[in-house]
């Protein structure tokens, strides 16, 4: 028996062992691996909807540690949150912490109502910031609804950590480029951001951030007739060369309703692309934008997760300081509410 065997056998005997008192949760980033072994797989809105419909006790979130985190800000008290690799950070949401965005929404809120609007790839004590300036948290697939929402709620929006988000959701809504500002957290510039309605935090997905347009011109050079979708966290001159851009729900929707024969190219994480590409393999060609993995998703692995299960009754489970916890939730559930 190969190792990887013997872990997939620990985490079957676990599961049996466990039963309904488990359920696992698995991000589209994951690897096929761990996909395979979840009970429900999602982007980050939809498994943060699930977490308190869940009839499990016991819920162990494969992802990075944002993830576990807001899963713990939404779980019922009789829930327990756990996560099989607790150093899988985001190094998006390491561009923005606590002190920075409460020091930045001072600086530039004198005077003026700022809504700030953190994309769920954000720290719990950012939401917290969030939360408690009366803003709430977006997701790629609900990005257009929530910019809507806090610019309806305040003189300007903060937007963060994810610029290219942020910009390439303000196109969708038709905002006008005169009206955002790129912002320096270290230097804010209140006389500069008076003039601008949206703001913008300096940070990005190094996976997506990598891709340049030039290669969505060699995709349609290579293979006539392809079509190109890719992932709003690239950069602008990336989303508006392709054909299409969405969260990972979205592209995988788009692949699924692709016609038969299609040639499609997707510039997001490779384990989602390499799934989709298995998935339709003899009807449609699926192939990458660029070959970018996050190796923070990775980090979780069949024997991480089978260790988590068979010490999970004895196991720490991840939580969130009070403090924390009820203005973090209360900006989460402004976004759930806003989206029903």
């Amino acid at each position: 028996m190969t190792a990887y065997q013997d872990a997939i056998q620990r985490i079957a005997e676990q599961k049996r062992r466990l039963g309904g008192r488990l359920s696992i949760l698995a991000h589209h980033y994951q690897s096929d691996e761990i996909v395979a072994q979840a009970d429900i797989t999602g982007d980050s809105l939809e498994l943060a909807r699930r977490i308190d419909t869940l009839d499990a006790e016991l819920i162990v979130f494969c992802g990075v540690y944002f993830m576990a985190e807001s899963a713990a800000i939404l779980r019922r008290p009789d829930q327990k949150i756990f996560t099989p690799e607790p150093e899988a950070t985001c190094p998006m949401a390491d561009m923005a912490d606590a002190e920075s965005v409460r020091r930045t929404l001072a600086a530039l809120g004198k005077g003026r109502t700022i809504v700030p609007l953190t994309y769920v790839n954000s720290s719990a004590a950012v939401k917290a910031v969030v939360g408690e300036a009366g803003g709430s948290v977006c997701t790629s697939a609900n990005a257009s609804t929530m910019l809507r929402w806090a610019l309806d709620r305040g003189d300007a929006v903060l937007f963060l950590p994810d610029r290219h988000l942020g910009w390439n959701t303000a196109d969708k809504l038709g905002l006008s480029e005169r009206e955002r500002l790129l912002i320096d957290p270290a230097f804010p510039d209140a006389d500069a951001a008076a003039k601008a309605r949206l703001l913008l935090w300096p940070g990005h997905c190094p996976v997506h951030d990598a891709y340049g347009a030039e290669l969505v011109e060699k995709a349609r050079r290579e293979h006539p007739g392809c079509l190109v979708a890719v992932h709003p966290e690239s950069p602008p001159a990336v989303v508006a060369a392709a054909d299409a851009d969405g969260s990972t729900s979205f592209l995988i929707r788009w692949c699924e309703q692709a016609p038969e024969g299609s040639t499609l190219v997707i510039g997001t994480e490779a384990s989602l692309v390499d799934r989709l590409a298995a998935r339709y393999k003899g009807g449609k060609t699926i192939l990458h934008l660029d070959m970018g993995w996050c190796e923070d998703m990775r980090k979780t692995t069949p024997d991480t997760l089978a260790d988590l299960l068979e010490r999970i009754d004895s196991a720490r489970p991840e939580d969130v300081a009070e403090a924390i916890r009820i203005p973090a939730r209360l900006a989460l559930e402004k976004m759930l509410q806003a989206c029903s």
